[in-house]
C-alpha cells in the first residue's frame, strides 16, 4: 500500500499494485483508456503482473512492447506528480524575508518580514540604495548565497534551487519600465499565444479580457487588431501588468520603477491586488509608496526599516491622489490640443 504521495523510480513503480497507484493517481486512468487497457483492468495485480497479463498478440497489434508500454505508463504517472508539484509550489500563501547584511556587512535594521497574497509592498529609498538589489535577491529566492547574504522562504520553508532554473515553476513575474516588443504580431495573436503556452483554453475569451483591462490602465485605447510593435510605451506596460494578472501563474509580481510608465498606478495595483498576487514595487513616487501596506526603507544596500502605513498617511495619500487628478485633467487638456483657462 502507497502510504504517502512520493517520486518512485521506475522498477518500484512496477513492483508495486495497480489498485494502489489508482487510489492516490486516479488520473492515470486516462492512460490506462486512452491505450485499450481498460477492458482487462484487474487492479489487485501489480503493476508488471498487469502488463504481463496481456498476450503477445495485444502488443503486436498496438505495435508496441509490454517494456515499453510500461515504462509510458511511468512517464505518465511521472508527469501527473509533476503538475501536482508545481500546483503545489505556486499555491503561495506567503514569502518571508530573512535579514542579511548591508553593503557595509552591517546586520540589517530587523529580524524577518512575512509578506501575504494580496499584500502590497513598497521599496522606498534613494538611487542606488538597493532597492533593485532586494527584487533581485526574492526572484533569485535567495539562500544566504547573494551579497546581501538574505533568505527567501516560500510558505515558510527553503524553496529547493532547482526552481532558480526552471521553465516550469515560475515564482515571480517582474515588470519593469523598459519593455520593448519585436514580434511582429497582434495585439491579439500575442496575447493568445501567452495563454495557450500556459496551457489556458478560451484563449480567445482570455484575450479579449486582457486587452480590455489593459484599456482601463493606458491612456489611449486600442484594439486586438493593433500591431504589438506600435504599442506606445504606456499601453505597452498596460499590456503586460493586465497580463501578468491574469494569465501568469506566477503568484509574486515585482514591479521596478513604473511610476512614470504611463499608466493608472493605483488601477494597475488594484488588479494585480483583484488576482491574489503579492505584489513588491520599488518606486520614487510618494502615491505608489503609500499605496502600500507596508514600506522598506532601503539604505546602504540593507533593510534599514520596515514601517506600516498609518492613519494619517491614508489621509496623506488621499490629498496626493487628488493632486494627482487635478494634474491628470490639465495633462488630457494639454494632450488634446485644449488652453487652459
Amino acid at each position: 500500500m502507497i502510504n504517502d504521495i512520493i517520486m518512485l523510480n521506475y522498477l518500484e513503480f512496477l513492483d508495486i499494485q495497480l489498485r494502489d497507484i489508482l487510489s492516490k493517481k486516479p488520473k492515470l486512468e486516462e492512460f490506462l483508456n486512452n491505450n485499450g487497457l481498460i477492458y482487462n483492468l484487474n487492479t489487485n495485480l501489480k503493476i508488471k503482473d498487469f502488463f504481463n497479463n496481456f498476450g503477445e498478440n495485444f502488443y503486436i497489434e498496438k505495435a508496441t512492447t509490454k517494456q515499453i508500454l510500461s515504462k509510458s505508463f511511468y512517464d505518465f504517472y511521472i508527469s501527473i506528480l509533476k503538475q501536482e508539484n508545481q500546483d503545489n509550489l505556486l499555491d503561495v500563501q506567503e514569502i518571508t524575508i530573512i535579514a542579511g547584511n548591508n553593503k557595509y556587512n552591517k546586520k540589517e535594521n530587523f529580524s524577518f518580514l512575512n509578506i501575504k497574497r494580496g499584500e502590497i509592498i513598497s521599496i522606498v529609498g534613494p538611487t542606488g540604495s538597493g532597492k533593485s538589489r532586494l527584487l533581485a535577491d526574492i526572484e533569485w529566492m535567495a539562500s544566504k548565497d547573494t551579497p546581501t547574504n538574505r533568505e527567501i522562504l516560500v510558505n515558510g520553508v527553503n524553496p529547493p534551487k532547482t526552481l532558480r532554473y526552471s521553465s516550469d515553476f515560475k515564482l515571480v513575474a517582474q515588470l519593469s519600465q523598459n519593455m520593448n516588443f519585436i514580434m511582429d504580431l497582434t495585439v491579439l495573436d500575442f496575447i493568445k499565444l501567452h495563454a495557450e503556452s500556459r496551457g489556458i483554453k478560451d484563449s480567445i475569451d482570455i484575450a479579449e479580457k486582457v486587452i480590455q483591462e489593459a484599456n482601463s490602465l493606458a491612456g489611449e485605447n486600442f484594439d486586438g487588431s493593433t500591431p504589438i510593435t506600435s504599442l506606445s510605451g504606456g499601453q505597452s506596460r498596460a499590456l503586460m501588468i493586465a497580463d501578468v494578472a491574469i494569465l501568469s501563474k506566477s503568484p509574486i509580481v515585482l514591479i521596478d520603477e513604473i511610476e512614470n510608465a504611463g499608466v493608472d498606478r493605483k488601477k494597475a495595483l488594484d488588479l494585480l491586488v483583484k488576482e491574489d498576487k503579492i505584489i513588491l514595487i520599488a518606486t520614487h513616487d510618494p502615491i505608489l509608496a503609500l499605496l502600500g501596506n507596508k514600506r522598506i526603507v532601503i539604505k546602504d544596500g540593507g533593510i534599514f526599516d520596515i514601517i506600516i502605513s498609518s492613519e494619517q498617511e491614508k489621509e496623506i495619500l488621499g490629498k496626493l491622489q487628488e493632486l494627482d487628478k487635478t494634474i491628470l485633467f490639465y495633462r488630457e487638456k494639454l494632450r488634446n490640443g485644449e488652453k487652459l483657462l
